[in-house]
């Protein structure tokens, strides 16, 4: 018999809640969840390369001033955070998380031998790999690896894209990608219908095995991810940016309490050759605004102390100008820290040295490769050592 549509997605339907699954089936929902511990860790990508000099502003280096003498963010219009440096004027959240203490910002960060590529830049962040290593997997996707030994159903790592990155790729596991819950329920219920159908002619065949091996994990997924984010919707009115969307995506799946733990999404372009201002303003306003929603949203419903975003760009950009008012690829950067508990707060580390740069860039001082120790080790409370491949040692901030 062959099954119409219309009565499959409404015997399917989420109110439901059967999907047309067998018990054990269903029993895979999730209880192999990864053993909480109550943090969140939210990365936001800076897709394209951000200018860093511009972001965190060194608004008494004269070789800044003279090195960008049409694109350099003068003194005054910027926000100053100390005496020496001042972060950029459309990132006005930030600095008011700076003077709550709940802003960290970790300078002239990089890695040795860096390249100036998007993709393979992008990759070795993503990856955590030396300058001449490749590897097949992520960072976060080898965490998921690591916490999540028996899990039929990875829920515990999202991505908020169309596409999984390198990042969230792991060797056995890989995170889910979605730009809306109800979009990821609504196509695993087309899978199992095409499917069904498909099959309908085939009287030997098993669709209960078929179910639990092939679509029962995407299936109960996308029935998780769904109900969850429709159980504690937010009431905070969000940007109507892509990234105040994504946010506010997040924020309705952090209230309704899912057992995700590692939170994915990006922005852009940063890829600033031409007309940097302009473009870096824009990209700036979007975040800060979209920012300041979740931040006041997690506050109030008592989730800040416990998740921490933290940002990241795949090279920063060269110190002079071009001629173009933009500036080209460069090396290390910094990376922010939003949370309401970071155990050290404000500017980590000192701003880049302009007078010892190699061939016009900055020589890093951090390795980002430290940072993901760190939050690995201190904020998820798993093995550093064996997700990256070596001891890198800690910073102290969390």
């Amino acid at each position: 018999m062959i099954i119409n549509r219309k009565t499959f997605l409404k015997t399917s339907s989420l109110a439901a809640a059967s999907f047309l699954f067998p018990n054990f089936l269903k029993a895979l929902t999730l209880p192999e969840a990864i053993a909480m511990n109550g943090k969140t860790l939210i990365i936001l990508q800076l897709s394209g390369g951000n200018d860093g000099l511009n972001t965190i502003i060194p608004v008494k280096n004269d070789i800044y001033y003279q090195s960008r003498n049409q694109i350099s963010i003068k003194e005054e219009n910027s926000l100053l955070l100390t005496d020496e440096a001042g972060i950029n004027p459309n990132l006005k959240f930030f600095k008011e998380l700076y003077d709550n203490g709940e802003l960290a910002v970790m300078n002239n960060v990089g890695y040795p031998e860096p390249n100036k590529s998007h993709f393979r830049s992008m990759d070795i962040w993503q990856s955590a790999s030396e300058s001449n290593e490749f590897k097949n997997s992520g960072w976060l996707g080898r965490y998921l690896d690591e916490a999540c030994h028996d899990c039929q159903n990875p829920t515990q790592a999202i991505e908020v894209d169309d596409l999984l990155s390198l990042a969230m790729k792991g060797e056995t596991k890989n995170a889910i990608a979605f730009k809306d819950p109800k979009k990821l329920f609504d196509i695993s219920q087309e899978m199992l219908y095409k499917k069904l159908n498909a099959d309908n002619h085939d009287h030997e065949h098993d669709l209960a095995s078929y179910l639990y091996n092939t679509l029962g994990n995407a299936i109960n997924n996308s029935e998780y991810i769904f109900s969850e984010s429709k159980a504690k919707p937010t009431d905070k009115i969000y940007p109507a940016t892509q990234i105040g969307k994504d946010f506010k995506t997040i924020a309705s799946l952090i209230k309704s309490d899912i057992n995700t733990q590692v939170y994915y999404l990006s922005v852009g372009s940063f890829d600033t050759h031409a007309n940097q201002n302009q473009r870096q303003a824009q990209l700036f306003k979007a975040i800060n605004d979209a920012v300041e929603v979740f931040t006041k949203d997690m506050k109030e419903n008592g989730k800040f102390n416990d998740l921490m975003i933290m940002t990241f760009s795949e090279f920063g950009r060269r110190v002079a100008q071009n001629a173009s008012n933009g500036t080209d690829h460069g090396t290390a950067n910094q990376m922010f820290f939003i949370s309401g508990g970071l155990k050290k707060k404000g500017l980590l580390n000192p701003l880049p040295d302009l007078t010892n740069l190699k061939d016009g860039d900055l020589i890093y001082t951090e390795d980002f490769r430290k940072v993901y120790a760190t939050v690995l080790k201190r904020w998820l409370n798993t093995n550093d050592q064996k997700i990256l491949g070596k001891d890198n040692g800690y910073y102290d901030f969390i």
